[in-house]
């Protein structure tokens, strides 16, 4: 595994940039992820990211964009304008959780 420097700390991350470990992910983490992605986030951003990190607290895996959407009150075009460059799998990264089963 390699290392990154996120946000002043030093993580494991896979060859994808996502976290190895979530439990090392913090709020600033997540804006340094997202600034890197060329996203800024807002108050709906933080919506997904923080029901990312819950789902996978209680699942154990991540949510894909259909658990998303079935989960919660964000709706798949929502997903697509927040997190264009796939919706699943870029907000799994910002929110330091493992990618989704089934993504490319």
């Amino acid at each position: 595994m390699a290392t990154a420097t996120l946000a002043n700390k030093e993580v494991e991350v896979t060859e994808e940039g996502f976290l190895v470990n979530p439990d090392d992910w913090t709020e600033d983490i997540a804006k340094e992820i997202a600034k890197q992605e060329g996203i800024e986030l807002t108050d709906r951003h933080w919506d997904v990211i923080r029901f990312m990190r819950e789902d996978y607290k209680k699942n154990g895996t991540s949510a894909t964009i259909r658990h998303i959407t079935k989960h919660s009150d964000i709706t798949t075009k929502e997903l697509y304008q927040l997190f264009p460059k796939g919706p699943a799998k870029l907000a799994a990264k910002i929110a330091g959780v493992p990618k989704p089963v089934g993504c490319i």
